[in-house]
């Protein structure tokens, strides 16, 4: 096999940072243990979330509308904290690093979530059934778990998708069509981690413990880093390109800097690199010419 087919063209790299070998990295090869991940960590969201202002509510000794408003304001937290994720991924860490690191963060919470609902002393006091009350100290315990909760998820949201495809090579054509069948296991993974924690889970919370009810969540969370972990050798990367905030100022400047400059006749010269080299920016894809937006 000639040299140039042996590893990837679009600039992905090993664990080690060398170019990533076709044969031993990527593609189906890598994809169970990123699947494995998903699966776990929307099993382990969805389990802790689903039930989450009937917790309030009952163990906390909140109002329905306190405790819908406690929960609507962690999930928008968990749908803002992806943009931290995504600038750190990109700019510094990569995506491996990203999700590995944010995985801990999520297990930690879910850990400290378990342990204030299960344990005496950080858990509500119970008089009867859904007769519970908390002091502030134990409300504060279970807060600040459930916002690692959202940290967590929000390194890991960006992330796992885009490293999916990255173990695709778009310059292979055979890969090239891999990819949207990883994507359909990719949902499925997500769909059936919800079913089961919205049923399942939610019933254990319910009829069983809310410790118990936490802790299943808890153990798929760590599962997932130990899946995603186990991968490592087979993962291929793109390396972080710096911040993206320098780039957008860059084309700022430039705009303003060129904006009495007249477009050539010769329209391959708007292009900044040629056809069939990379991208000048290291760590990204380079975007297909296009006739859009002429």
């Amino acid at each position: 096999m000639a040299e140039e087919e042996v590893y990837t063209k679009d600039g992905t790299v090993d664990y080690r940072g060398n170019p990533a070998n076709k044969g031993k990295t990527g593609t189906w090869k890598a994809c169970p243990f990123i699947l494995g991940n998903e699966f776990c960590e929307r099993l382990a969201y969805y389990g802790m979330s689903t039930n989450l202002v009937n917790y309030f509510k009952y163990h906390l000794l909140q109002s329905g509308a306190t405790a819908s408003k406690n929960v609507a304001d962690w999930s928008g937290t968990c749908f803002l904290t992806p943009l931290i994720g995504a600038f750190v991924a990109d700019a510094y860490l990569g995506r491996y690093l990203t999700i590995l690191c944010f995985s801990v963060v999520y297990v930690i919470g879910m850990t400290l979530l378990t342990l204030s609902a299960s344990v005496p002393g950080l858990k509500p006091t119970c008089d009867a059934e859904d007769d519970c009350h908390a002091t502030q100290g134990q409300s504060a315990v279970f807060f600040v778990a459930l916002y690692l909760v959202a940290l967590g998820t929000g390194g890991i949201k960006p992330c796992v998708s885009s490293f999916g495809a990255d173990q695709f090579d778009d310059a292979d054509e055979a890969e090239k069509d891999h990819k949207s069948s990883f994507f359909n296991w990719f949902y499925f993974s997500i769909n059936i981690g919800a079913l089961i924690a919205a049923s399942l889970l939610v019933w254990v919370q319910t009829n069983v413990s809310w410790g118990l009810g936490f802790g299943i969540p808890a153990v798929s969370m760590a599962i997932a880093v130990v899946s995603f972990f186990s991968g490592t050798k087979l993962y291929r990367n793109q390396k972080p390109g710096g911040s993206p905030l320098t780039r957008i100022c860059q084309v700022i400047v430039a705009s303003i800097r060129k904006w009495k400059v007249e477009v050539p006749s010769d329209k391959s010269l708007l292009y900044e690199i040629e056809e069939d080299s990379e991208s000048a920016i290291q760590g990204s894809r380079k975007l297909d010419h296009s006739k859009g937006l002429r």
